[in-house]
């Protein structure tokens, strides 16, 4: 009984990590050309506060990250 438990904690610590792993693949990281990219696809009224902030700061003012 309690290798069973075990191994259903380990099952369930193992989907935890790689969901958190497969969850950090959707975009590009803040600041980086492909995120600028990315950007100027979005229509400008689904932007949030910090968006416009960060497009400003990386890819206006500042060069975009490689």
């Amino acid at each position: 009984m309690p290798a069973t438990i075990l191994k259903r904690s380990g099952l369930a610590a193992a989907l935890l990590v790689c969901s958190g792993l497969l969850a950090g693949c959707g975009e590009p990281a803040v600041g980086t050309k492909a995120w600028c990219e990315m950007m100027d696809k979005k229509p400008k009224g689904d932007w949030t506060a910090n968006q416009v902030g960060d497009y400003a700061k990386s890819c206006v003012l500042g060069t975009p990250k490689s």
